[in-house]
């Protein structure tokens, strides 16, 4: 915020178009000291450059755009820190900016930045604290001189406090105005539905805290007590809500993009991967799970459940309400009529609302992928994304197991659709919602072949080949793709066993059972009975627990999630 020599300078230069350029940083001498070219992003797209000790005096900042000349920006670069920016009486942080297009774009470019990773990496962080520290990642860390990210407070979101968390963290750093809503999370025949909202300027008692960074400290558990995924889920025509929905195109799906699954899930957009050289185009999103962890994944249909039902609400893509102030200074959200006339923003539609959900993938296939794909490559995408999906519950169950060996005793198992949403030890260590979505991606990869046979005009399909020997190869590829790739999990007394997808395949009627955490290991991932891999299992649910799992065995068999 106030650039000194003990500090890293920091410049990211963000823009709606595609330019070409080359981003540079000089100092007081004229000479350069940092330049890249890498574009980031898109869209917005964006440049990064940091200087990790600039010198005293006035540097300049300057992108060489072809077709925009040279766009420059003087920063003063001080010999000692400024006094950080004070609190304000009864308020968390006070207001000093404007949410704009401008600063939606620095939003993406940040979110995008700080989730950063190689397509084939899998990236993930035991807490969403353990990103923000990560000043490699956060380019705004410390940004207020007021050794706010040194505070200690417990940022450990689950995936509907995550997307609150970011977008807060932001706006505290850039002055920008904040709300949450109490809503409901739908029931007894309704939608879930918003009712009162605060701000960061009129917070309950329980944030109020002398000084900016203990004050922003206190103000997040106080928001993760209050958010929760319905607040996600409002109805797509109401105004009364924290989000409105956007049209589905490669310039309305953005990073801090939140998706709103209709069950209870709730993710991140932090990057759109393009379409090149055959290979399908890619969005990439990060979600909180109940144990605090943050993980970075694919869109596919595997992991972003849609469905239209009235009573869950809207899902689908949404973002953050814009907050501005009236004429008499009071923050107000924009409503869906005014987003949709407002020139910084436009981008409110009922789109998704009127699609089916064949449609909706459909078009979402179309944004990600406008150009017909490879039918081999694009199969072997979505094996990928199952393989993440698998891989990623090999760390769930074995913190399951590391609760089963710390002596604290059975799990208590909600009754009905509750084992799907509750808290505790359940929650943080069951996996009935990731088994559930795991089933659905199995049903994926497994009917590909036939996708490609039932809508052959959507791939490049091989010259003077009919879509019945296409179908033959793919069926071919898919079954030793799946022997191929292999993963480990550990066992109950702390040996390793490894798997193939194609086991996870041939054992899909088996997760239909394998998501209590009271279980042992093993025949959680559906080791045959009297096998080798079961000879190591000890533990096993209570039999009234089995019973009940054994009732509900038809929501995860039928693929149909029940209403609460």
């Amino acid at each position: 915020m106030a650039p000194w020599k003990g500090a890293p300078l920091r410049v990211v230069f963000a823009a709606e178009k595609p330019l070409d350029g080359e981003l540079s940083l000089s100092g007081p001498d004229g000479r350069v000291v940092a330049k890249t070219s890498d574009r980031q992003g898109g869209p917005p797209y964006f440049w990064y450059a940091e200087v990790a000790s600039p010198a005293v005096g006035t540097w300049r900042a300057a992108l060489a755009a072809a077709g925009c000349g040279t766009i420059t920006r003087d920063i003063a670069v001080r010999d000692a820190p400024a006094p950080p920016p004070g609190a304000t009486p009864g308020a968390v942080w006070p207001v000093r900016a404007s949410w704009s297009r401008a600063t939606e774009n620095l939003y993406s470019a940040w979110i995008q930045k700080l989730f950063d990773a190689p397509l084939d990496a899998e990236p993930s962080w035991p807490t969403l604290r353990a990103v923000l520290r990560d000043r490699s990642r956060n380019m705004l860390f410390n940004y207020l001189g007021a050794g706010e990210d040194e505070v200690s407070a417990p940022i450990s979101p689950d995936c509907a406090d995550l997307v609150y968390f970011l977008r807060a963290y932001f706006a505290f750093k850039m002055g920008l105005p904040f709300g949450y809503s109490n809503c409901s999370r739908g029931g007894g025949g309704h939608a879930p539905k918003c009712y009162s909202w605060l701000t960061n300027l009129n917070p309950p008692a329980a944030a109020q805290r002398p000084g900016l960074a203990a004050g922003f400290g206190a103000y997040l558990p106080v928001v993760a007590d209050a958010v929760q995924s319905g607040a996600v889920r409002v109805l797509a025509t109401d105004d009364n809500t924290d989000f409105y929905t956007v049209p589905l195109s490669q310039q309305t799906l953005r990073p801090g993009t939140v998706y709103a699954d209709p069950y209870g899930h709730v993710l991140m957009l932090v990057r759109r991967v393009p379409e090149s050289a055959g290979a399908a185009g890619v969005f990439l999103a990060v979600d909180g799970e109940p144990d605090g962890t943050v993980a970075r994944k694919r869109f596919w249909r595997g992991s972003f459940l849609f469905a239209h039902e009235p009573l869950l609400g809207s899902p689908g893509f949404k973002r953050f309400r814009p907050i501005m102030r009236d004429a008499s200074g009071n923050l107000r959200r924009l409503t869906n009529a005014e987003i949709a006339k407002n020139p910084q923003y436009g981008d409110f539609s009922l789109e998704q609302s009127q699609l089916g959900v064949e449609a909706f993938y459909d078009r979402m296939d179309d944004v990600a992928s406008p150009e017909p794909l490879d039918p081999v490559r694009a199969m072997k995408g979505a094996i990928d994304s199952l393989e993440e999906q698998v891989k990623t519950r090999v760390g769930s169950i074995e913190n399951g197991r590391k609760f089963q060996n710390s002596g604290k005793g059975e799990a208590t198992m909600p009754d009905g659709p509750a084992i799907f949403a509750t808290n505790g030890a359940w929650e943080d260590f069951a996996t009935p919602a990731r088994d559930f979505r795991l089933l659905i991606a199995i049903d994926v990869v497994r009917g590909y072949p036939d996708k490609v046979a039932r809508q052959p005009e959507r791939f490049a399909m091989p010259r003077g080949e009919s879509v019945a020997q296409v179908q033959a190869e793919l069926q071919s590829v898919l079954a030793s793709e799946l022997a191929a790739r292999k993963f480990t999990y550990t066992r109950s007394d702390g040996s390793t066993w490894t798997l193939s997808l194609r086991d996870v395949i041939d054992r899909a009627a088996d997760f239909e059972m394998g998501y209590n955490l009271n279980d042992c290991v093993e025949l959680r991932w559906g080791a045959p009975d009297k096998s080798d891999e079961a000879s190591t299992c000890k533990r096993h649910a209570p039999a009234a627990q089995r019973a009940k799992m054994t009732d509900y065995r038809a929501w995860f068999r039928d693929r149909h999630w029940p209403h609460a």
